[in-house]
């Protein structure tokens, strides 16, 4: 499916992240570079991205990011710029003769709203229009966004479009900026244009709609019209809450270590800065941690416990990073894993020299032994047993808690501020090895 993508404004409202629109990074990735990315995703394969105000930094630009994502993109030039935006989609009409997706450079959205668009079968003489039929979105400017009126009855899908504009009073639609054109909407653009001296897409999508060939698609979750700085700042905040979204979470990672690293993860897009050496510094402060235990007394013990949380903490930044600045990979996550292994071992080891170091007992290294093998056993059953709770939760199910290796870290973090080693030690080592075996129960039943 090919896309054309709309980046020829000047953007002077967000002028103070950038004199070049598309190019405005947010959260270490440019917009226009979101867009792409996002549209191959959900389909697309081929791209034309109209160019206007500073073009040529925009076209250098797209001919890199090409380069790197090993993708057709053609820049497109728009001498007329400075006016409505369908004169921008007239650019493309001498290079499109299909059913093309139509986008904005500064509209972010989810991939999963593209995909219907991409398999909808549309007459020669018809398009469709992603409408959001929550009106009240709180991620919209109502006082900006373009309203849509679509036939009241019944579901929204498949309806035609009965009005379009930003100064609709009776409306039940909110505009998305995602299409589906055939070649009709460059000779409405023309026709509109003669008629009216109507250059923007709406006009055209209008003058479609009278004689019935708008059709609306329904969309709903998420997607935003990067437009001012108080919509920029909803779409970082946005781009950030949807890292919290992770169904393999535990109670801790949610509602403690992912509020924070979703913090740090802001900052750190900024940088030049790889996931998986953000992986590398998580587990050598959980090493230091280890080393800090084996010394002995309250004071390292304390200290390591706050660094082993730090570690946890931390340790979620890489792939919150590598899902921002799209750049996860299995082989990242491997790496993360493998670290994880170790450093769980180090920690609960380190708890476990500092218990001996006062008392050598054979109990203690026992239970230290039993700590690290349920940790890692824990570990090791984590890929069945969450997928198993994902159909659970896909078929309406409840999931429970999930006991992973962010409640085993806070236990330790407790264990070194309370100074109740032995205590942490047994509770790691007893409920760490029944979750074990309570996933294994769990799979026999679901397999047999």
């Amino acid at each position: 499916m090919k896309c054309v993508i709309i980046a020829a404004g000047k953007g002077s409202r967000l002028r103070q992240r950038g004199d070049c629109k598309p190019l405005v990074p947010i959260l270490g990735i440019p917009l226009i570079e979101r867009v792409i990315r996002t549209a191959m995703e959900g389909g697309v394969d081929e791209f034309y991205v109209v160019t206007g105000y500073q073009g040529e930094r925009v076209r250098l630009f797209l001919e890199r990011l090409s380069d790197r994502l090993t993708i057709r993109i053609t820049p497109l030039v728009n001498e007329d710029w400075e006016q409505d935006n369908g004169l921008s989609v007239l650019v493309a009409r001498d290079v499109l003769h299909e059913p093309f997706i139509l986008l904005m450079a500064d509209h972010l959205f989810d991939p999963d709203l593209l995909r219907p668009l991409t398999r909808l079968a549309l007459g020669n003489q018809e398009i469709a229009l992603g409408v959001d039929g929550d009106i009240r979105n709180p991620l919209v400017d109502l006082a900006d966004v373009t309203r849509v009126r679509v036939e009241d009855d019944g579901p929204m899908e498949g309806k035609k479009i009965c009005d379009i504009g930003k100064e609709l009073t009776d409306y039940n639609g909110l505009d998305t900026g995602i299409f589906l054109c055939t070649t009709t909407i460059f000779t409405a653009l023309e026709q509109c244009r003669e008629k009216t001296g109507d250059t923007t897409l709406s006009g055209a999508v209008r003058l479609l709609a009278a004689d019935g060939r708008a059709k609306a698609i329904p969309m709903s979750g998420f997607w935003i019209d990067v437009d001012d700085p108080a919509a920029f700042e909803k779409a970082q905040q946005a781009l950030l809450k949807r890292l919290r979204d992770k169904p393999n979470d535990g109670p801790v990672a949610h509602y403690l270590n992912r509020p924070l690293s979703a913090r740090i993860s802001r900052y750190l897009v900024q940088f030049d800065v790889t996931p998986n050496q953000i992986s590398l510094f998580s587990f050598l402060c959980s090493l230091t941690a280890a080393g800090l235990f084996a010394l002995g007394g309250y004071f390292f013990l304390l200290a390591g416990g706050i660094l082993a949380q730090f570690a946890s903490i931390v340790d979620g930044c890489d792939g919150e990073v590598a899902r921002l600045k799209y750049q996860s990979s299995d082989l990242g996550g491997w790496f993360d894993a493998v670290l994880d292994r170790y450093a769980d071992a180090f920690l609960l080891f380190g708890l476990t020299w500092h218990l001996l170091a006062a008392d050598a007992n054979g109990w203690i290294l026992a239970t230290g032994f039993l700590a690290i093998i349920g940790s890692f056993m824990l570990s090791y059953t984590a890929d069945k047993y969450d997928n198993l709770m994902r159909e659970r939760l896909q078929a309406g199910g409840k999931t429970g808690l999930r006991m992973g290796r962010d409640v085993r870290v806070f236990l330790i973090f407790l264990g070194a501020v309370t100074n109740l080693v032995l205590l942490v030690l047994v509770v790691i080592a007893v409920v760490m090895n029944l979750e074990t075996l309570r996933r294994v129960k769990m799979t026999l039943d679901v397999q047999s």
